[in-house]
């Protein structure tokens, strides 16, 4: 499936927001601190067990905001996603990290809503890795999202069964954590937090 394109063409240069330099929050587990280290430090090899977030935002029609991340990302450059993710800097809250990331990447805000936590692991080739305690949230918007070009190369919303058919039929342009995600979402098993913010869904369906 060729993901039908929706955005402008981007402006060549966005603020800078995401450091190499930047201290993430390194957890076990159970979500217990044990230290802070650089984004850089912590997506190196196998990767180091640290808080994100994933945010997923609907509009009124029901559908899901997707990016696809800048070919300048060390990791995953040019796949698609889920509208935002990222990680909780040293002192700051989820609630105030997504919030700001909602901001820097789509020029957005949103209430959200959440809804699980998990934690996975993957590679990519040898470049580094991703290994995340990642909370998820759902929220909803009808705004028009403005990217920024470092960190967003296209968006598009698109609706739920679409979506779950660009999986069956070219799961390998997403990213792993979405893919992770996503089933999770269309699992049943969150349907009431989904319900909250004015989505139906049947369990494996919309």
């Amino acid at each position: 499936m060729n993901p039908r394109q929706t955005s402008a063409a981007p402006p060549e240069s966005g603020e800078t927001v995401s450091f190499d330099s930047e201290a993430l929050i390194v957890v076990d587990a159970q979500d217990r601190v044990l230290g802070y280290g650089t984004k850089a430090e912590l997506h190196r090899g196998s990767g180091t067990l640290h808080r994100a977030f994933s945010i997923f935002l609907f509009n009124s029609k029901g559908e899901v905001l997707l990016q696809r991340r800048s070919e300048q990302k060390p990791l995953w450059p040019g796949y698609w996603s889920n509208t935002c993710c990222s990680h909780p800097r040293q002192g700051e809250s989820n609630g105030i990290a997504t919030q700001r990331r909602l901001k820097e990447e789509l020029g957005v805000a949103a209430p959200l809503s959440f809804t699980h936590q998990f934690r996975y692991q993957a590679q990519f080739d040898d470049f580094g890795a991703e290994h995340e305690l990642c909370s998820v949230y759902v929220g909803c918007t009808d705004a028009t999202p403005s990217p920024n070009p470092q960190e967003i190369s296209d968006w598009q919303w698109i609706s739920p069964n679409a979506l779950d058919d660009w999986l069956d039929r070219t799961p390998e342009t997403l990213t792993p954590w979405f893919k992770i995600e996503w089933a999770a979402l269309r699992s049943g098993h969150h349907a009431d937090t989904l319900e909250s913010i004015g989505l139906k869904w049947h369990p494996g369906g919309a």
